[in-house]
């Protein structure tokens, strides 16, 4: 588990829009740029055919919109992600258009620029680079076949195809600068609200806890007192009136002592309401793996559950933290480890309870960690820490870069009657998903 998640990096740019960012009015300001020069150019086509300038001027107009048309066409559907096979039908559609208009009017052999353009912002250079070659060899061809064959032929599209080029490349430097950074801005958002979440989670859940101790510590202990003195009176009184008086008084402290005990249980923690320690680390295992098998579909993270020894009724306190411990380092699990596979064991012994939790993920530097944690920059260890010492217990962290991590938490055990494991939460599950 380490203490930073990695990120993939963003993808290539496969549409006109751009990532919402401090950059995003220079790419709007580029992609009016690009709209303009692909319309000026063609208008300037079809206004020269509209003088004669062209032989079959109507022809050249109506090549002219229909380069527009399709132009349009790609902006529009743009909006929607278009697969790469869409973009690369719309690019030659274009291309194509252009190239006849070009045969028919040479001076629309400019209109490649924005051609280069387009074709470097929709493909990678390793495509773009090469047609970006091929149009311009395509327009010189075309110059030269109508205005005949000079140096001013070759160098005008050559040095716009090299500007474009360099312009293009800067345009996708920038695309992916602005996306990372949208991704860094989405991350922190997201984890300052999942830390929100988790502070007034861990509020409520002490307020809950505290709560219960003082009704545990007060009410219950009273009516259960007083239960004991009424049973105690009971010896010692003949009348039988008074009897069944005293007799009653006891049944109904005996009655609030059970709506007190069920109102505690009730401020529990809300994934024990119901069900024993296991059942619950049973059912937060198969979550945790499914939760990976969504977020992660090409190498989830497999969690699986052992139990071991005969379970017994832990006091309150310590159902609840074993089973924070073991939420929080499964989620560490889950967003730092990078493992494929984890393992809870939940082991009653005679004076103790154990939780272990091992993952085979990339682990981290103990030293480093510990330093983070004395600094108060580690909130994780330090919390399971100060957690376990609470209750008298012991925590171990053994891990090593690139060896993966053992978190084991030992806490006294007291005496209590062993509890029955519902069929629905077996001693051992394994979820793969």
């Amino acid at each position: 588990m380490t203490s930073t998640a990695q990120q993939k990096p963003p993808t290539e740019p496969s549409a006109p829009s751009a990532a919402h960012s401090a950059l995003t009015p220079v790419f709007v300001a580029m992609q009016f740029s690009l709209h303009a020069l692909m319309i000026g150019l063609t208008a300037f086509v079809a206004v020269r055919a509209m003088l004669g300038t062209w032989p079959m001027p109507r022809l050249v107009i109506g090549l002219c919109v229909l380069l527009l048309v399709v132009y349009a066409l790609g902006l529009f559907f743009a909006r929607h992600a278009m697969p790469r096979w869409v973009q690369a039908v719309w690019f030659l559609a274009l291309v194509l258009v252009w190239l006849a208009l070009t045969l028919l009017a040479s001076e629309a052999a400019y209109i490649v620029f924005a051609l280069f353009f387009i074709a470097l912002h929709l493909f990678p250079p390793r495509w773009s680079v090469p047609i970006v070659v091929v149009t311009t060899l395509m327009s010189i061809v075309a110059l030269g076949m109508d205005l005949g064959w000079s140096p001013t032929i070759f160098i005008g599209p050559i040095i716009g195809a090299a500007a474009a080029v360099v312009l293009g490349l800067a345009y996708r430097a920038l695309y992916r600068e602005s996306a990372e950074r949208k991704l860094l801005i989405d991350d922190l958002l997201a984890t300052r609200e999942r830390l929100a979440s988790t502070a007034r989670e861990a509020g409520t859940l002490a307020e809950r806890q505290r709560l219960a101790g003082d009704i545990h510590d007060t009410v219950a202990q009273g009516l259960s007192s007083i239960q004991l003195l009424l049973h105690a009176a009971e010896r010692g009184i003949t009348d039988p009136t008074a009897l069944e008086r005293v007799q009653q008084a006891r049944r109904t402290a005996a009655d609030g002592l059970t709506e007190t005990r069920r109102f505690i249980r009730e401020l529990r923690a809300p994934a024990l309401d119901e069900q024993s320690l296991p059942a619950a680390l049973s059912r937060l295992a198969a979550s945790i793996s499914a939760q990976s098998a969504s977020t992660r579909p090409d190498a989830p993270t497999t969690v699986t559950f052992h139990l071991s020894g005969e379970p017994r009724e832990l006091p309150m306190a310590q159902e609840t933290t074993l089973l924070r411990i073991a939420q929080g380092s499964l989620a560490n699990v889950l967003q730092h480890s990078e493992s494929r596979r984890a393992a809870v064991t939940l082991s009653f012994m005679s004076d103790e309870v154990t939780l272990d939790i091992v993952d085979d993920g990339v682990g981290f530097e103990p030293d480093a960690a510990r330093s983070a944690e004395h600094r108060g920059e580690s909130f994780g260890l330090a919390t399971i820490r100060q957690r376990v010492e609470r209750l008298g217990g012991l925590l171990s962290v053994e891990t090593a870069p690139g060896s993966g991590t053992a978190i084991a938490v030992s806490l006294p055990l007291e005496a209590a009657p062993p509890i029955s494991v519902p069929p629905s939460a077996p001693s051992t599950l394994e979820v793969t998903l």
